[in-house]
């Protein structure tokens, strides 16, 4: 019997699990790395720490699992997406830190390709916004302020890549400078109609082509491991950015199937085929994980601050001594007694794309407890979860009639529970809620042969508990109303 590893590098910590070719968790390692902030709005990482705290996590697992490197049929990867690294062929040395997904230093090159009228040619051809969250204005800003960087590149000496790119350079020893159709369609720089880097946005962004991976299908082969760093050498055959991967491993394969990840933000998609689809409600469209060539696409909305809610109840307001107590304490009010809480404290993602608004607590009375807050906030999630998926429906030829979850907080029973009355759909939570690694160890075993297709995938998906609407249709958007309410008062302040 074999296994297959994933490597789940993220963007606090980095993990590696090893399934059994059913699916099934044998052994898990995890280690943090540090989150650096050499100015306000900037992130970033150090590459070298990352490849190192995912180089030891994957020691870790098998040593864990009592295996060998000849014992893992092919490894996937999935990884944090948009953050950028640039490094040098030669050495394999980074020139600068990694620019985090979260960095937005690069929004005054944004604001002059929006000022220049440009929003329209990326968004036909990227399915994005021109925004700082992506990679391509990271990039150009590298390659602008980092002396001799913009020349080393014409050069053809140096090499840009998404966190996945980079693992790979290190682990084949530099043989490998490639990514995957789903983390190419997140740097702004790629046309997800003909699956190549578009020269049109490179030039537009004063970016060298020399710099670029080789983009392969997501179920492919990206080369094999050194034998020095694991043993032996094991065959890449998946790699998947974070929230495609988890689209892949939640077994959502059709046109109308869609995912929520609840996580410190939440992250939803919803597949839609073969069919490129423009939003008009505030989502974007992106690639998802594809076996083949032939282009497959998702809509896309994020939430900033989902779980991240729960952080701010124990560390800001010490409602809580730790995250695990705020279902209890929600527990034990009917209701959140009216009150209404806009978690924006970065502002608003999608559906409302809105940087200024601000936090809002609404609808505060004397009979206002710290469990109705708690409450409040818990729901918060499930709000911003029920707007996305409501601009989905608009959006979408197909609407959605059953949403899968995973992610850390769908453990919360309320949390899904609400999320089920809103929605006015069933909310399926998995068995296996490490979705997203298990994603790419699935992209990994197709391509290795140890699955036949996407069929054997779908019977093989298990199911933990089905959270089923109590709630009528009308008592539901009546909430929903008071909803946009409460964030039309948040956008105000």
């Amino acid at each position: 019997m074999g296994y297959l590893l994933a490597l789940d590098q993220g963007t606090s910590s980095s993990r590696s699990i090893v399934f059994d070719t059913l699916g099934q968790i044998v052994a898990m390692a995890q280690r943090e790395f540090r989150q650096i902030y050499p100015r306000p709005g900037w992130v970033e990482h150090d590459p070298q720490e990352i490849w190192a705290t995912q180089l030891a996590t994957a020691q870790d697992a098998l040593a864990q699992a009592h295996l060998s490197a000849s014992d893992i049929i092919s490894m996937g990867i999935t990884n944090q997406r948009e953050t950028t690294v640039v490094w040098r062929r030669q050495t394999g040395e980074p020139i600068h830190p990694a620019i985090v997904w979260q960095d937005r230093r690069s929004e005054i090159l944004c604001a002059q390709l929006r000022e220049q009228g440009h929003e329209a040619l990326v968004q036909s051809k990227t399915g994005l916004l021109i925004d700082a969250y992506f990679s391509g204005t990271k990039l150009q800003w590298i390659l602008d302020n980092v002396p001799g960087a913009r020349e080393q590149a014409q050069r053809g000496e140096l090499a840009f890549g998404t966190v996945d790119s980079w693992l790979m350079f290190k682990l084949t020893n530099g043989r490998s400078h490639v990514t995957d159709v789903s983390n190419a369609a997140r740097t702004m720089l790629f046309n997800i109609h003909t699956n190549t880097w578009d020269d049109e946005l490179l030039g537009l962004l004063n970016i060298p082509p020399s710099l670029m991976p080789q983009v392969l299908p997501s179920s492919a082969d990206f080369g094999r491991t050194d034998a020095q760093w694991l043993g032996g050498p094991i065959p890449i055959g998946g790699v998947a950015g974070d929230q495609q991967s988890a689209l892949f491993g939640q077994a959502c394969f059709q046109s109308g199937m869609a995912k929520n990840t609840y996580g410190t933000g939440c992250f939803m998609l919803m597949h839609t085929g073969a069919e490129f689809q423009s939003s008009h409600n505030g989502l974007i469209t992106t690639s998802a994980a594809q076996l083949s060539n032939k282009p497959q696409y998702a809509l896309e909305g994020s939430v900033f601050i989902g779980g991240a809610v729960v952080q701010w109840l124990r560390d800001g307001l010490r409602a809580i001594s730790s995250s695990a107590e705020v279902e209890g304490l929600a527990h034990t009010v009917p209701d959140a007694g009216g009150v209404m809480f806009v978690p924006a404290f970065t502002g608003l993602g999608a559906p409302y794309w809105d940087a200024q608004a601000r936090g809002a607590i609404v609808g505060l009375t004397r009979g206002t407890t710290v469990a109705h807050i708690a409450r409040a906030a818990l729901e918060s999630i499930a709000f911003q979860s029920a707007a996305l998926l409501q601009s989905m429906n608009r959006d979408a030829a197909v609407a959605v009639t059953e949403l899968r979850v995973d992610g850390g907080a769908c453990v919360n029973d309320l949390l899904m529970q609400v999320q089920a009355d809103l929605l006015g759909i069933p909310v399926v939570r998995p068995a296996v809620i490490e979705t997203t690694a298990l994603g790419a160890a699935y992209l990994a075993g197709l391509h290795a042969g140890v699955y036949s297709s996407t069929d054997e995938l779908s019977a093989q998906w298990r199911v933990d508990r089905t959270f089923y609407p109590t709630l009528p249709t009308e008592q539901a958007q009546e909430r929903m109303d008071r909803w946009e309410r409460a964030v039309r008062q948040a956008r105000a302040t």
